[in-house]
């Protein structure tokens, strides 16, 4: 070595001594002595180009680029070897990464199942990588030109999009992005995500890159889910109960055909997004808000409990309602499952099976009563006959016989009085098609009162009528015209003597009853002494021989019948008001 650049010494500076005059075998030593041969052809043949890793006596390796060019003088004969020697670890560096940046992304595209392609349009020449050739299936030296890559594509739909939107991208450079069908080579249909980016030169395309995933799985997945999806909405749809979601804030996020028809709307839509407070009136709304942040503060459910909920209109419907709170993989509600169903028909048969165990009830207890009383009444009379026969038959005396023939007779009236009795109870009480009507209380008791007028005239009794006008219940006329009449002689029957007789009747209606009361300021009753007694057969108060106790006791019964009941107010020498609460749904 002669002599040497500064550049070569900043290249070389891992030498430990300087290299001139020396030989250069002992730094640029290579095992196949190719930068010896490429120094020797420079003498022969001209300049040369070569590659190598330098190894000098530190053994440190450098990538360099090396230049032999001859050194001749004026007679072209050749004196020396002028060599330049160029760094390449910084290239080499570069090609080592991009080598592992292509390993990643094949791993990737494995990985993924991501192929790339690229249409050079110059030369008309498409490229596959091997992942968009193992996508068709086709083997690693195929090489594929743009009409049959298209031919891939499923006919129909597929196709069609495919070459529009590969147009598109040649002549206006608009990208795309779509999901469409192939058939491999093999034969095998597969989903695939084809998406193509124009590069542009001058505003023309000059070529397209893109990339081609198989998606395959992923719509069988979502085909899979959205099928399951379509499945649980067609169960919950067609259920016969109200299904909802909500989310933490009482807003409705999923409903069914049940619920929209609870709500009176046909679109699901009209619903979603609203809560509480757009669906029932504030202090419901506020009443279901309670509950529902309980559920989510406590992480408990409730179920099957009975709410009567009132929507915005003030119509109330009895509900059954279970709310479950619904928990993400951290234990966190995130929404509430509620299903409910419309109780209006159980409670309705209910309340029926409930009246109808009362009217058993009842009617088990009059049949003991009623028992009770023909047992007790006919042995009387029976005993009366017995006595008086006995009498007559061993009489010896005609006009002693004659008085007991008499007295047999009034015995066998009161036998024909009470068996009449008896008949009119069973009547009123197996009676099963009752003419069931709608009756103007008002106009009823005007029709009574015009019968009852000689008797009221007679007694100088003051009358207020406060029955309003339209008071209208559901009864039968017949039953009601005598409770009123029974209710009204006996007010005259019972009247006090120290005083003028005043009757105040009047109607009012109280839930779904009419109450129809009548007041008098006559003798009245022991209630405490005599209450339990008030209504039975044959049960008298006072002195008064107009009575014969069966008035209030066929009143009751009738009332009954029509599904009534009768109250009674009373305090001794201040008069009674008895109260007939007449029921409006009969």
């Amino acid at each position: 070595m002669i002599c040497t650049s500064k550049g070569w010494d900043n290249l070389f500076s891992f030498l430990d001594d300087s290299i001139i005059k020396k030989n250069q075998i002992n730094y640029f030593k290579e095992s196949n002595n190719e930068w010896f041969e490429l120094l020797l052809k420079c003498n022969t043949k001209g300049k040369e180009l070569g590659y190598h890793s330098s190894i000098g006596n530190t053994h440190v390796e450098k990538h360099i680029k090396w230049t032999f060019t001859p050194w001749k003088n004026e007679k072209n004969k050749i004196l020396g070897v002028v060599v330049s020697a160029q760094s390449r670890c910084d290239e080499v560096k570069k090609n080592n990464e991009i080598e592992k940046l292509n390993a990643l992304l094949e791993t990737k595209s494995e990985i993924s199942k991501i192929g790339t392609w690229e249409y050079d349009l110059e030369s008309n020449k498409l490229i596959w990588s091997k992942m968009t050739k193992l996508i068709h299936e086709v083997p690693e030296n195929y090489e594929p030109d743009v009409e049959t890559a298209i031919d891939f594509y499923k006919i129909g739909y597929s196709r069609n999009t495919i070459s529009m939107l590969v147009h598109n991208a040649i002549e206006s450079g608009i990208k795309y992005n779509e999901k469409l069908q192939i058939i491999t080579k093999k034969g095998e249909e597969r989903w695939v995500l084809s998406s193509g980016k124009p590069l542009l030169k001058n505003g023309k395309t000059i070529k397209i890159i893109g990339t081609l995933q198989d998606i395959s799985q992923k719509v069988k997945s979502e085909n899979s889910v959205r099928e399951n999806e379509k499945l649980l909405y067609t169960l919950i749809d067609n259920l016969p109960l109200n299904v909802f979601i909500k989310d933490v804030e009482s807003r409705k996020i999923l409903v069914n055909k049940s619920e929209c028809q609870f709500l009176g709307v046909d679109n699901p839509n009209e619903i979603l997004g609203k809560s509480n407070f757009d669906l029932y009136d504030k202090e419901m709304a506020q009443i279901l808000r309670q509950e529902d942040i309980q559920i989510i503060k406590n992480q408990k459910p409730i179920i099957a409990k009975e709410e009567l909920l009132r929507k915005k209109d003030g119509s109330e419907v009895p509900m059954l309602i279970s709310k479950i709170p619904l928990n993400d993989v951290k234990g966190e509600t995130y929404a509430l499952l509620g299903i409910s169903m419309d109780i209006s028909v159980l409670k309705q048969k209910e309340n029926e099976l409930r009246r109808l165990n009362n009217i058993t009830s009842l009617q088990n207890k009059k049949l003991v009563n009623f028992a009770h009383i023909v047992s007790h009444n006919l042995r009387s009379h029976t005993a009366n006959f017995s006595m008086l026969l006995e009498f007559l038959i061993n009489e010896k005396s005609e006009k002693e016989k004659e008085k007991i023939i008499k007295m047999l007779s009034k015995a066998s009236e009161d036998l024909l009085s009470t068996l009449d009795d008896l008949n009119e109870v069973i009547r009123i009480n197996t009676n099963t098609n009752l003419c069931v009507q709608s009756i103007d209380l008002k106009n009823t008791f005007e029709y009574v009162h015009e019968k009852l007028a000689k008797i009221f005239a007679d007694n100088d009794v003051e009358f207020l009528n406060k029955i309003p006008k339209n008071t209208i219940i559901n009864g039968v006329q017949v039953y009601t015209e005598n409770i009123i009449l029974n209710l009204l002689t006996n007010a005259v029957k019972f009247r006090h003597q120290d005083r003028k007789p005043k009757i105040i009747v009047s109607a009012k209606k109280e839930d779904d009853k009419v109450v129809f009361s009548v007041k008098d300021n006559g003798l009245g009753i022991d209630l405490e002494k005599n209450g339990d007694k008030l209504f039975g057969m044959y049960k008298t108060f006072h002195n008064n021989n107009e009575t014969r106790g069966i008035g209030l006791f066929i009143v009751k019964n009738q009332i009954e019948a029509m599904v009534g009941m009768i109250k009674v107010i009373s305090e001794i020498n201040k008069g009674s008001t008895f109260k007939v609460y007449f029921n409006e749904g009969y």
